[in-house]
Parts: structure tokens; C-alpha cells; sequence
């Protein structure tokens, strides 16, 4: 307690708002690694331990994209300031309902119950974790300075990453170990009581921070914002932008954790070197484009990541079991390296298009219609997958992975996404 305390006197002497950026920093950490355990392979080993099929655990890891849709409803709370009591409270619910998702093959019930329930916990855990992030991301980015954004966005995905590895090596790890005993349920249940600590953890980084007062007259009801709004047209094609690049990532991503564990057969342990690849690949270059960004212009970094996904959803189109421990990682640590400049670029694309009272509803309305249009993307790739797997791995006589003609697919749409920052996009902004 003591040493919060000079903590916060070392900050406050230089910035008022110092200590709660940091605890900003920790707290985006300790939100993805809870992440990282609730999605990709962790999330389809406890799928498949439930008897869950390969397509609806697609579907299914795509409830964070369905998830974003629900940040629509945060509009009706862009007047109810300030934001850090009711947030703190939700974060600590939603990060409880995910805690339990991995005690529920644990319950002695019967596997039609135990889907349901799985899924209840999952889609709250997620629709609560989105209604809330927008006042979240609005209440912290408000404490970064506009000519700093792209540096601290990267500064802040470089420590969630560092602890993502460290956490994805225990996680992976604890599983491997206790599936060889034939004690994957005790894995669960441990893996359970992490998450409950991690989000005890989480809890505390929003109480210790600050949050601004905003003047009376930025204090307004959601219909005079989202009228104003929609006066802003290039905001529109950012939003068209951003939906494409969710279509491109949950038509695909969602359906590589069981491609791992399963069709390449992929160790936990392994996928835990994966995410170290990942996250060593990401943290070398989140600075340097975070900085990239800040000097030139977020559309350039934009047109950078984009580039390097649709290369790296072209090499995953050749994945197959016998190259996929060298071609999923070459295709893992592209889609890594763009990652550090898709992320932030859309994330700060979207926050420096508008005055500062508009932020919230902008990125809500951004969150609701990217990640509807991501869930319906999977949806559609979860029924590609049934068919492609019902027909023996062979679509149109030809014999394939349905992962294959999803990265295919993954690909055009990020193409599709290149060619709309290039010419859908226009120059000038629009008048503030």
C-alpha cells in the first residue's frame, strides 16, 4: 500500500495522468492474457473435451466478434459519466463468467447441458466485455496525448505481449503435463483458478486510475452524438474499412485453433512456441510502426500490415500436415507482424477522425458493425467447414482442408481491404 502510494507521488509530480496510463498498460495486459486463454487452441481443447465439432467451435470462438456487435448498446451510455465505477464492476463479471467456461466439462451433466451452459457463459462473458469497452477505451485514451497515440499503443501491445508468451508457456505447459496423466479436467480447473486471479488483478489496474472530468457541455445524450456523427463521411468508409479487415480475420482465424490441435497436430507445448513467435515477432516492430505512424500518417502503417496479412493468409492456403509446423509458423509470424500495424492504425484511425466528445460512439459504432460483420463472416465459415469435412476434406473433387479455402479467402478480402484504403478513402479529412 505504501508503495502505491509513492508511486503515485513519483507520477502526479511529473503528470497527473501518468500512473493511470500505466495502469492503463497493465491493464490491457492482464485483459489478454485472460484472452489468450478463452480462445484459439485453449478454447477448442476444452471444446473437444465437451464433444463440440470442429465447425461450431469456429462459430463459436467467433462470439468475440459477435461480442463487438453489442458495443452498439454503449451508445445509450455516452452520457452516463463518470464511466470507472460501473465499468470496473461489468469487467469483474464478464472476467467471472470466462473463468467458469473452463470448469464446465467438469460438471456432471449430461453433453447437450454442458454446451449450453458453455455458451451462455461465453456469449455473456463476451457481450458484457463489449457494451463496456468503449467507455473503457474512451476513459484511457483520453489520457494520452493525440501526438502520442501510435508510441503508446505500441508500448502498451509490447507488454501484453511479453506477458502473453509467459502465460501461454504456463498455460500450454500445465495442459500437455496433466493430459498425459489423463487428469485434463484437474488441467481445467486450474487453468479456471488463474483466470479468477488474473481478473482479481484486472480489477485492481481500474480502481488505482484516474479517469477526466469532462466539461457539461461534452456530457451529452446519445442521439445529439450519433446525429453529429454521421456528418462525418470519411468516418463512414473507415467503418467500411474496418469491417472489411474483421471479415478477413474471423472467416479465417477462428477456425486455425482446432486446424492445430487436430488436422496438424499440434502439442500445446508447441502451440505455446508459436505464441512466443508471435509475440517476439509483434514486439520488434510495434515501435518502430507505432513511431512510423505517428511521423507520417495512420493510412500508410495501414497499407503496410494489410500487405503483410494477405502474404501471410497466402502461405497458410499451402498448410498442410506434413510442411504445418514450418508454414503455420511462417504464416503466424506474418499475421504477428501485421497485427502491430493493423491494430492500433484502425484503433487510432477511428479516434483522431473526430472531436474528442464523439470518441466513444465513434469507436462503438466502428466495434458494433465490424464485429457483426465478423460473426456473420464465420458463421458462413463454420458452414464451409461442415460441408468441406462431411465431404471427406474435398470441395469441387478437389482434396483440400477447409482451413486452406479459408485463408484463401482471408487473403482476397485483406486485398479487398488494400484496395479500399488506396482509393475508397479520400485525402482530405473532413471539417472539425
Amino acid at each position: 500500500m505504501l508503495y502505491n502510494v509513492r508511486m503515485k507521488k513519483f507520477f502526479a509530480g511529473k503528470d497527473e495522468y501518468a500512473f493511470s496510463r500505466l495502469m492503463y498498460i497493465l491493464e490491457a495486459g492482464f485483459e489478454y492474457f485472460i484472452s489468450l486463454l478463452i480462445t484459439g487452441a485453449y478454447l477448442a481443447k476444452v471444446t473437444s473435451d465437451i464433444g463440440i465439432s470442429d465447425g461450431v467451435t469456429g462459430i463459436l470462438t467467433a462470439f468475440v466478434s459477435l461480442g463487438y456487435a453489442f458495443q452498439v448498446f454503449a451508445l445509450l451510455l455516452a452520457g452516463k459519466r463518470p464511466v470507472k465505477r460501473w465499468v470496473t464492476f461489468f469487467h469483474s463479471v464478464n472476467q467471472l463468467c470466462f473463468a467458469l467456461v473452463y470448469l464446465v466439462p467438469v460438471f456432471n451433466v449430461d453433453k447437450t447441458a454442458k454446451t449450453g451452459i458453455f455458451i451462455l457463459l461465453l456469449l455473456m462473458g463476451y457481450i458484457i466485455s463489449n457494451v463496456i469497452l468503449s467507455p473503457k477505451m474512451n476513459w484511457f485514451m483520453e489520457l494520452v496525448d493525440d501526438s502520442k497515440k501510435g508510441s503508446f499503443t505500441a508500448t502498451k501491445e509490447i507488454v501484453s505481449l511479453i506477458g502473453g508468451v509467459i502465460t501461454s508457456v504456463i498455460a500450454s505447459v500445465v495442459i500437455d503435463k496433466f493430459e498425459e496423466k489423463g487428469e485434463l479436467h484437474t488441467a481445467f480447473i486450474v487453468t479456471s483458478i488463474a483466470i479468477f486471479l488474473l481478473a482479481v488483478c484486472h480489477t485492481l489496474t481500474l480502481v488505482l486510475s484516474k479517469e477526466k472530468d469532462l466539461p457539461p457541455e461534452e456530457n451529452k445524450k446519445m442521439g445529439v452524438l450519433l446525429k453529429e456523427l454521421f456528418h462525418y463521411k470519411r468516418l463512414r468508409k473507415i467503418i467500411f474499412l474496418c469491417a472489411l479487415w474483421n471479415i478477413a480475420t474471423y472467416i479465417t482465424t477462428p477456425f486455425y485453433g482446432s486446424y492445430q490441435i487436430k488436422e496438424l497436430g499440434f502439442s500445446m507445448t508447441f502451440v505455446s512456441v508459436l505464441a512466443f513467435a508471435h509475440a517476439a515477432a509483434r514486439a520488434a516492430v510495434s515501435h518502430p510502426f507505432g513511431k512510423y505512424a505517428d511521423k507520417t500518417s495512420f493510412e500508410r502503417i495501414l497499407l503496410i500490415g494489410f500487405g503483410i496479412a494477405a502474404v501471410g493468409f497466402f502461405v497458410n492456403v499451402f498448410t498442410v500436415p506434413s510442411n504445418g509446423k514450418y508454414l503455420y509458423t511462417v504464416h503466424y509470424i506474418l499475421y504477428a507482424v501485421s497485427l502491430a500495424a493493423i491494430s492500433g492504425g484502425l484503433l487510432n484511425l477511428v479516434f483522431t477522425e473526430v472531436p474528442v466528445r464523439l470518441r466513444m460512439c465513434a469507436y462503438a459504432l466502428e466495434q458494433g458493425i465490424s464485429g457483426l460483420s465478423g460473426f456473420l463472416a464465420s458463421t458462413l465459415g463454420g458452414l464451409l467447414v461442415t460441408y468441406v469435412q462431411d465431404g471427406s476434406n474435398t470441395l469441387f473433387g478437389i482434396s483440400v482442408y477447409a482451413q486452406q479455402v479459408l485463408s484463401l479467402l482471408g487473403a482476397l478480402f485483406t486485398l479487398a481491404a488494400i484496395v479500399w484504403l488506396l482509393f475508397g478513402l479520400k485525402k482530405e479529412r473532413d471539417p472539425q
